[in-house]
């Protein structure tokens, strides 16, 4: 589902107009001891003004009556190794279930997969059996169904950390440190396989200090899937059709959203997916239905209706989460301050800084 507005600006469709340059040392290979020690970027879209802050400090941009709104899903540890019947090795990133003991599944392997074949998760631990491949590239697979497939994640799955962060056996000793750090103190609802990751920088003192300046705080539910993190693969942007995810927007944040906007006060979205959520709510005025599935692309124009200030990490380039940040302050100030952020030495993507567009 694509989503514009009738403003009438220049509008940006190439998918070449959201790229950029990044040194590759500016690529956050893991997360600072300390979650709110990350430097916080604050861009005022009115003005273009920038500022440079430490995430510690978003209290003061944030004010009584307002409204915070975080992304509760819990990434599941989503990432296996497996065999194949001759002994070659695979890795599996374990996408979405959909049914018992049933998954849909990326399998990168040296060789060509086949319908039918059956495989090897983990050191033996369990088999699978490959139904079909769809147009996505992903696999539908079954597993044997006297085994809680979650009960295994847990023990042997790794937390499926996107690409561009390298781990390999010097860094073994990092593993335990992702399972915590690649996680949101708040995470509640598994389902996820990418973390909501502007939200990795709220400490629980944070979240109280927050609390306590009188800035409401409320939950919605987005889990991550391929919808969020597939590149996009047209020239033109707007031909771009995203993977649905599974959300959920509780009534009473509804309630909460329509009471601050009458109020005169902001709603804040914590990421991209808090985003999404909130405008697939609004765009459909859901009053009645409070979950089922998104497949919202926002690219510009795009007139916002629920959300009035966006806290988000820096994202990599030709990316739908680019492309929704673009929409939201405008694509000559987005690409500026990455420019200035790059610059400045910010640390970019999953593990990396952030910024507060307001």
């Amino acid at each position: 589902m694509n989503v514009t507005s009738s403003k009438s600006s220049k509008i940006y469709t190439k998918l070449s107009d959201y790229n950029y340059g990044l040194p590759r040392e500016l690529i956050a290979q893991q997360p600072l001891q300390n979650r709110e020690d990350a430097r916080l970027l604050i861009l005022h879209r009115s003005t273009g003004k920038i500022e440079h802050r430490t995430f510690h400090e978003i209290t003061e941009y944030l004010y009584p009556g307002d409204l915070l709104v975080l992304n509760n899903t819990k990434v599941i540890p989503a990432s296996v190794t497996g065999k194949r019947i001759s002994g070659a090795s695979l890795e599996l990133l374990l996408t979405e279930q959909t049914g018992e003991n049933q998954w849909k599944a990326l399998i990168k392997s040296n060789a060509r997969l086949k319908t039918g074949e059956e495989i090897y998760i983990g050191n033996n631990i369990i088999s699978a059996k490959l139904i079909n491949k769809a147009e996505d590239g992903s696999w539908l697979i079954t597993f044997d169904k006297n085994y809680d497939i979650k009960d295994i994640l847990d023990r042997i799955g790794k937390m499926p950390l996107p690409p561009y962060i390298k781990r390999n056996n010097n860094k073994e000793s990092l593993y335990p440190f992702d399972k915590e750090r690649y996680q949101t103190v708040f995470a509640q609802k598994e389902g996820a396989i990418a973390a909501p990751t502007a939200g990795l920088h709220f400490s629980q003192n944070t979240l109280e200090k927050i609390k306590e300046h009188g800035t409401e705080i409320g939950f919605v539910t987005l889990h991550t899937g391929m919808g969020t993190f597939l590149p996009i693969k047209t020239d033109d942007i707007q031909k771009h059709h995203m993977h649905k995810e599974y959300y959920e927007c509780p009534r009473e944040i509804i309630q909460k959203i329509e009471k601050t906007k009458e109020h005169k006060n902001r709603v804040i979205a914590v990421g991209s997916t808090s985003c999404r959520v909130l405008e697939s709510v609004a765009m459909n005025n859901q009053i009645l239905q409070t979950s089922g599935w998104t497949n919202l692309f926002i690219y510009p124009p795009y007139n916002f209706k629920y959300v009035d200030v966006l806290v988000t990490n820096f994202h990599l380039p030709k990316t739908t989460l680019l492309v929704l940040v673009c929409a939201f302050a405008g694509r000559e100030s987005v690409l500026n301050a990455y420019e200035i952020a790059k610059n400045k030495g910010y640390r970019f993507f999953s593990y990396g800084d952030c910024m507060m567009i307001i």
